[in-house]
């Protein structure tokens, strides 16, 4: 139902397909300093070209139609053969200054490019791509700098056939937007390196891992953190260690605590065996004690934390029974109790909570609403995004919304990957590798994992009111090495990950790490 369809008009004769847009005609004499037309509803169905905009290339891929975002009608670019199109608006007479455009689209996917730009303003030119998004509709952002009085907002697909987009309700408007956290979890590094891991830069040169991140750039770390784990990895002095070469490389530092010995997710918050028969007023205790001795040490060090988390993917609760969700009241003592020893070390660190599934803005609601209701204190929500586990784009981005303004909270995606191959590097089976379970319009292809992350980041720069903090990919550096497996008690369990990691096959990095470069 959402296939966009030419309507009510005559076809226009495209221009050869593989023409290549070199320069924009001469600017129209209608020039104006706001938008004209923002919503495409001055014209109806079948408008070949919609008031005050022009076209440029194969014009006849470019028309408005019935369906849309906010009003009745919208933007489309198609064709049944392949085509290039440019839509776009001249303003003239602008103040110099910072401006964002933003815009509401859908995507069919599987064009060369479809981006919304902001272009001829006086510097660098500034994109946006088009998320793939067939059903929902998504909103975008693309700042720029204006400082030739003038800047040109254009919408432009290079598709093949039978591609299409829908654009709609623009604004253009004064503000500036991009991403203070450009992050990567590098937990399993430290073992990894042990047992003889290797990294390498996209031309094959070995290095510092940290080092290759930080040059495409990354700009944040996370490491997690575990009470007494069996291998003697991820706790209190392996943390330290690492964070003093995450902060050697100029990069922020986010500390997350499990509150376990192992693995804490949705499906298990295990106490730490040494906590095991406590009470849960000791509990309380536990928390506030462990939480305070290891950033204590790293403040001591001279590597504060920038950030915490107080538990990770705590949709149910933490430190199980007594920290649950069924007890409501138990589970704000535990998260204040790390809130507090957080803020005695450092009143300027940003504490999280992260919850799982960014797609399910019900549950994430709730669960908020719970933690005001029991005077849970916080700074920042943090969210674990896996598109093909956790929904659409569309529904991650409803949430995100949704939560930074509900709460008045920044809000960042805490993890997120994507497969650049399927097959396994090692004998465990991967955790993603049927093409059944990708998301459409991602193929498992090193193209396929960077425009995953870039539109990860889109959406989450797009949320309003500056309050989208940025991304963190999750275990960047899980790459397969022996002895570097998912369990911890178990040298010779696999990884099932390194189909995700940010470094291939042959240990070179991959194109996907470009795009911590986002502005």
């Amino acid at each position: 139902m959402f296939h966009p369809r030419r309507t009510l008009r005559a076809l226009l004769l495209p221009l050869v397909a593989g023409l290549a847009l070199i320069a924009l005609p001469a600017q129209t004499a209608q020039a104006a300093s706001t938008l004209t037309n923002a919503g495409f509803e001055a014209d109806g169905t079948g408008a070949a070209a919609p008031s005050g905009w022009s076209e440029y290339g194969d014009t006849g891929a470019s028309y408005v139609e019935s369906g849309g975002h906010g009003g009745s009608y919208r933007l489309t670019h198609y064709s049944a053969s392949a085509y290039k199109v440019e839509t776009y608006q001249y303003l003239s007479g602008l103040a110099n200054g910072n401006y964002k455009l933003t815009a509401w689209v859908r995507s069919g996917g599987g064009q060369n490019s479809a981006h919304l730009a902001l272009k001829n303003c006086g510097g660098t030119e500034q994109r946006t791509d088009l998320p793939v998004s067939s059903s929902g509709w998504i909103h975008l952002v693309v700042p720029v700098a204006v400082t030739a009085n003038q800047c040109t907002i254009s919408i432009y697909s290079d598709a093949n056939a039978g591609n299409w987009i829908n654009v709609d309700d623009l604004t253009f408007t004064s503000g500036t937007t991009g991403l203070s956290v450009k992050g990567a979890d590098i937990s399993s590094l430290a073992k990894s390196e042990a047992l003889g891991g290797v990294y390498r830069t996209s031309s094959g040169t070995t290095g510092d891992a940290l080092a290759i991140l930080k040059s495409s750039g990354m700009n944040y770390a996370r490491l997690k953190v575990w009470v007494n784990p069996a291998d003697g990895y991820n706790n209190r002095t392996r943390v330290l260690a690492m964070a003093k070469r995450v902060k050697a490389q100029g990069m922020k530092l986010l500390v997350d605590f499990h509150y376990s010995d192992t693995w804490a997710d949705p499906g298990k918050q295990t106490k730490p065996a040494a906590w095991a028969g406590h009470s849960y007023s000791q509990l309380k205790t536990d928390v506030y004690n462990h939480t305070y001795d290891v950033l204590n040490a790293l403040k001591a060090q001279g590597t504060t934390a920038d950030m915490v988390q107080i538990g990770n993917e705590i949709n149910g609760g933490m430190l199980w029974s007594e920290g649950s969700t069924d007890n409501w009241s138990q589970l704000a003592g535990l998260l204040n109790s790390g809130y507090s020893a957080a803020k005695a070390v450092s009143s300027s660190t940003l504490v999280a909570l992260h919850l799982a599934n960014a797609g399910d803005d019900a549950t994430v609601r709730w669960w908020f609403d719970s933690a005001a209701a029991n005077g849970v204190d916080y700074d920042v929500i943090g969210l674990s995004y896996y598109g093909y586990w956790h929904g659409s784009l569309a529904a991650a981005q409803t949430t995100l919304d949704d939560a930074a303004s509900r709460y008045g909270k920044a809000v960042f995606v805490a993890e997120t990957a994507y497969p650049f191959r399927l097959d396994s590097d090692d004998s465990l089976v991967n955790q993603i590798d049927t093409t059944g379970e990708l998301v459409s319009g991602y193929p498992a292809t090193t193209a396929g994992q960077t425009a995953w992350l870039r539109d990860v980041m889109n959406i989450v720069e797009a949320v309003p009111n500056g309050r989208g903090l940025g991304v963190f990919y999750w275990e960047a550096t899980w790459t397969a090495v022996n002895g570097n497996g998912w369990d911890p008690t178990d040298s010779t369990s696999g990884n099932g990950w390194e189909n995700q990691a940010l470094f291939g096959f042959d240990d070179k990095a991959l194109s996907a790490m470009s795009v911590f470069s986002h502005r």
